[in-house]
């Protein structure tokens, strides 16, 4: 099911210039704003011209594609015993050939940041050093819970997506740092190997920093993925995706509602679709397989992703590592934050320039070479034991709704989980080894990523329901039958795609250590106006 999107924010799609903006864009009163209420009869906006500060934007689609290599970001080894150093510092990027540098904010001095690679089993330790400006360059919302004005402009904190770790290193949100100042973090890494990822999450003003540059990747290895003769070495590559918004002078745009004193927006999408931090790029492979561990770090967009002409890959793995047996594709839909694990053997492509598309637009090139290459890799019929939790495991269910409070013209301004918001009393307390069954009731036109911290879960299914029913009399009537998830979605996870209209089980055990952690909707606007909220691990 493709994720809803609401018509305002159609003019950001790929391939619309400055031309597309919308002659007056709506504004929110967060400030004024009363108890919310579903249905919006309590909230409106009103229009605010907005043309005095829009800038021209860059069209994509008139720079020359495929000119650049495809970046890959320097590799950091966290070896038992060593200390990892990571600074985040502004720095100029050029994202093409033929545009002026770009100032982003970075991990290591690129975007993405460092690969860092571990090994499973093995403890790392990494200091997060700020040594970011102290004003920003984006348009923050202070009436954003946590993004008030009496705080600090520039505020960090790195939370390691899919990492179970202690909640000291686990990234909450309030736990931020201001610059010239670090955090130390332990890295356990006691779980199987998975394409992790890092990146901001200080509150309120997160989805500026990740749109700034401020995230990257972790690869944690283990021994028995290393022995099952999978591509590896230079053919074992990092593809992150994203998107942005840049002026005709190649300077990151991050758009607003026009209303200067609540700029928020709902959703952010970008024509500029980047692949390690560059536009259009190519790269040039062997008629071999090779594999490739696919991020989405964007902000709210959904990557719906295909190679020209629809050959088969394989698709080996989720968020958390392997999958138990391959899955042949010709297409993939990845929402913000999740990880496939892909692939593609061009052995029957060779000499061939083939391109991955996104929707029905090229985002890279891979230039196949010819002759004849003596392939050693493997992709075995068994990648590992996946045990698919029985729900007699589960000690306790909890029904979660995932709202939404618009105003009169039924344009969002709220998103909210359970009613609540992110300062009111800890709800969701689970016990220390137990196991549980979360319903993700989504009451919302929008397919909402919901990601745990700290956890890893199974997606039990997804069935229909009568919103207006629950609406009426908090009743669930379902009016279909269950869904259970597609062989992709079937391995270890911990973001799931909550559907609209749908009830979404998933089933989690809660290993690993007590203490405070959060669970959110990975769209970063959605996350920064509320919906996110604590939960607590408790001993048992």
């Amino acid at each position: 099911m493709p994720p809803s999107r609401r018509d305002f924010l159609k003019w950001s799609m790929f391939g619309l210039g400055a031309s597309a903006w919308p002659a007056s864009m709506l504004a929110h009163d967060m400030q004024s704003m009363p108890k919310p209420k579903m249905g919006g009869s309590m909230l409106c906006k009103h229009l605010v011209q907005d043309q005095t500060h829009v800038p021209l934007l860059l069209d994509p689609t008139k720079l020359a594609p495929f000119v650049d290599p495809l970046p890959l970001p320097p590799v950091l080894r966290a070896d038992q015993g060593t200390l990892v150093r990571v600074d985040m510092k502004e720095t100029e990027q050029r994202l093409h050939r033929d545009l002026p540098p770009t100032r982003v904010w970075t991990y290591g001095g690129c975007m993405p940041g460092p690969t860092i690679e571990a090994q499973s089993g093995v403890p790392m330790r990494i200091e997060w050093r700020n040594e970011l400006p102290s004003k920003h360059f984006l348009p923050i919302d202070h009436r954003i819970h946590g993004a008030e004005k009496d705080k600090p402009e520039v505020r960090a904190i790195v939370h390691m997506h899919g990492a179970r770790v202690q909640t000291a290193s686990d990234g909450y949100p309030d736990d931020w740092y201001v610059p010239g100042q670090s955090r130390l973090h332990t890295y356990p890494n006691q779980q199987d190997a998975a394409t992790l990822w890092y990146h901001d999450h200080a509150m309120g003003i997160n989805r500026l920093n990740i749109y700034a540059g401020l995230f990257g990747n972790l690869i944690l290895r283990d021994a028995h993925e290393q022995s099952l003769g999978l591509p590896s070495g230079e053919r074992d590559i990092p593809l992150t995706l994203s998107d942005r918004l840049l002026t005709e002078g190649a300077q990151l745009y991050y758009p607003v509602s026009g209303n200067s004193e609540a700029p928020w927006v709902s959703e952010v999408f970008g024509n500029a679709m980047l692949v390690n931090g560059a536009l259009l790029p190519y790269l040039d492979v062997e008629p071999r397989r090779y594999r490739f561990r696919v991020l989405n770090a964007a902000n709210a967009r959904f990557f719906h992703l295909k190679l020209a002409g629809e050959p088969s890959f394989q698709l080996i793995g989720s968020d958390q590592g392997l999958l138990a047996a391959p899955v042949t594709k010709t297409r993939v839909l990845l929402a913000p934050a999740e990880r496939v694990d892909l692939v593609i053997d061009f052995s029957s492509m060779a000499g061939q320039r083939v391109e991955l598309i996104n929707d029905a637009l090229p985002i890279m090139q891979f230039r196949v070479g010819s002759g004849r290459v003596n392939d050693t890799s493997s992709v075995p019929a068994v990648l590992r034991d996946v045990p698919r939790t029985p729900e007699s495991a589960a000690t306790n269910q909890r029904l979660m709704t995932l709202d939404e409070y618009d105003d009169c013209v039924a344009e969002p301004m709220l998103m909210l989980l359970n009613g609540k918001r992110w300062h009111e009393p800890v709800t969701e307390k689970p016990v220390l080894g137990s196991t549980e069954i979360w319903s993700l009731l989504n009451l919302t036109d929008d397919t909402h990523p919901i990601h745990l911290h700290m956890v890893r879960f199974q997606i039990l299914d997804r069935r229909p329901f009568d919103e207006g029913e629950w609406l009426a009399s908090k009743t669930i009537r379902y009016t279909g039958p269950a869904q259970p998830p597609p062989p992709e979605e079937a391995g270890w996870k911990d973001v799931a795609q909550a559907w609209p209209g749908m009830v979404t089980r998933i089933i989690v055990r809660f290993d690993g250590y007590v203490g405070k952690y959060v669970w959110h909707c990975h769209l970063l606007e959605h996350e920064a106006n509320e919906m996110m909220r604590p939960f607590e691990v408790v001993a048992a």
